[in-house]
């Protein structure tokens, strides 16, 4: 090796070696470190101090006792005791039921989980036995959502987050979701390349609400709404989705709740929704019942999924009320206006149908032959339902020619006369004459006003 690159080398070390000298370390600071070596009872962690960290094994094992560490992982962890031989690391305090005031201190001021054990559930939430110290975690603090029984949680030993403590330790506010919500921040950051509107996953119901169903993406839980599970209208969750069920979701939305933490909509109904090539003709009419009344129309199941009918594509007159004229039930005939690329939402007319009859009917009479009134008459017979007509004899190709008439008598040539006498003729005076014309009458001219003739006698 050549001088120069031994030298860089020994020069690097010796810069590595004073800042880990220099850093020096205080409880409660929050360090990383990655993870070089795990031993029977300890974890050892490299920080960038002289001396590597240790951290209590037991608090990365699971309730099976199987470790979900590996040496070369990277921890976050809160310093314990900053001791320059050994410093000692906790991801959380209170294991085994050990938890001083000055250490609950510290893990509020650092965000560092403190172990507890429920002792009991009541209406308003869960009390905590921290060691020696009592503590409360309300119920809109257990879970990530609303949790209706909360005795499921006596005697289970859980991680909270310290919000606040009051009286000198007498008064102690816990929270659970605040950490479920930390770590739910990270794995959405994880898997921020798959969790994109859009996307296809495949997830396991968590459970099931009146308004819709939870579901685990690995980490992440994510909403289906009650009208998402389903293109069709659903009465009860239970009846499309159980506990524990491996299902199809698609992501519609990863927002920002008012809450300050991040909720993923998801849906099943897009995926079951039909392609664009599985979609009914334009001028095919559909039967479809009111399941659902709104301010702005009405949603009608049919054969291809739910959707709206807006008021203007109705088709009832000015100013009725069609809610009363169409409530929940009601059978109607639509067609099919549009689908949502994005989101698949259906869109129906039933004003639309009289176009589609008159356009069908049209087509019929023109392709019944010149337009006839034969076609036209077929048209009306299958539109009222009249019974078809007997059928025409068949023509014949060749119709026999006609008889021959009879031929007229006639006189023979021997009787008939040789010579027939001439017709006489009239002198000129005994010709008759042509009668004269009549004079034509005078026109006669209106008396002048004042003027009075007498009759003649």
């Amino acid at each position: 090796m050549p001088k120069d690159d031994f030298a860089s080398l020994m020069e690097a070390s010796l810069k590595s070696d004073a800042s880990r000298a220099r850093k020096r370390l205080s409880a409660g600071d929050v360090v990383e470190g990655s993870v070089i070596q795990i031993g029977p009872d300890s974890v050892f962690v490299d920080i960038g101090t002289p001396a590597d960290a240790r951290m209590d094994r037991n608090g990365f094992e699971d309730r099976e006792g199987n470790l979900r560490l590996a040496v070369g992982d990277r921890v976050r962890a809160t310093v314990v005791d900053p001791s320059p031989d050994a410093p000692v690391l906790a991801t959380s305090m209170g294991h085994g039921g050990a938890l001083a005031g000055a250490e609950l201190a510290m893990a509020l001021e650092s965000g560092t989980p403190v172990e507890g054990r429920v002792s009991k559930a009541v209406k308003a939430g869960l009390e905590i036995e921290l060691g020696s110290l009592r503590a409360f975690c309300p119920a809109s603090q257990v879970e990530l959502g609303y949790v209706a029984d909360l005795t499921s949680y006596e005697g289970q030993t859980l991680e909270f987050k310290v919000l606040e403590v009051r009286d000198g330790g007498r008064s102690i506010v816990l929270s659970r979701r605040a950490l479920l919500e930390d770590e739910r921040r990270q794995k959405l950051e994880e898997m921020s390349g798959v969790l994109t509107p859009g996307s296809d996953l495949e997830g396991v119901v968590h459970s099931t609400q009146k308004h819709g169903a939870v579901i685990d993406l690995g980490g992440v839980e994510g909403f289906v709404h009650i009208s998402e599970l389903s293109p069709h209208r659903v009465e009860r969750v239970e009846d499309i989705v159980r506990e524990g069920e491996t299902v199809r979701v698609r992501v519609l939305a990863v927002e920002e709740n008012h809450k300050g933490g991040t909720r993923v909509r998801l849906s099943m109904k897009a995926l079951a929704q039909p392609a664009e090539h599985e979609l009914p003709a334009k001028d095919e009419v559909l039967e479809a019942t009111v399941t659902r009344l709104a301010n702005f129309g009405v949603f009608v199941d049919t054969k291809i999924g739910e959707g709206l009918v807006h008021t203007r594509e109705l088709g009832l007159p000015h100013g009725s009320d069609h809610r009363k004229a169409l409530p929940v039930g009601t059978q109607v005939q639509v067609v099919l206006l549009s689908r949502d690329p994005d989101n698949g939402k259906l869109r129906f007319s039933a004003r639309g149908v009289a176009s589609v009859e008159e356009r069908r009917n049209f087509r019929d009479f023109s392709s019944g032959g010149s337009g006839s009134l034969g076609s036209l008459g077929d048209v009306l017979r299958r539109k009222l339902g009249l019974p078809e007509p007997p059928p025409e004899p068949p023509k014949r190709a060749n119709p026999p020619a006609p008889p021959p008439a009879p031929a007229r008598a006639t006189v023979p040539e021997a009787a008939a006369p040789q010579n027939p006498a001439p017709e006489p003729r009239l002198a000129p005076e005994d010709a008759p004459k042509p009668a004269a014309p009549k004079p034509a009458e005078k026109e006669r001219r209106p008396d002048p006003p004042g003027v009075i003739r007498r009759k003649p006698r």
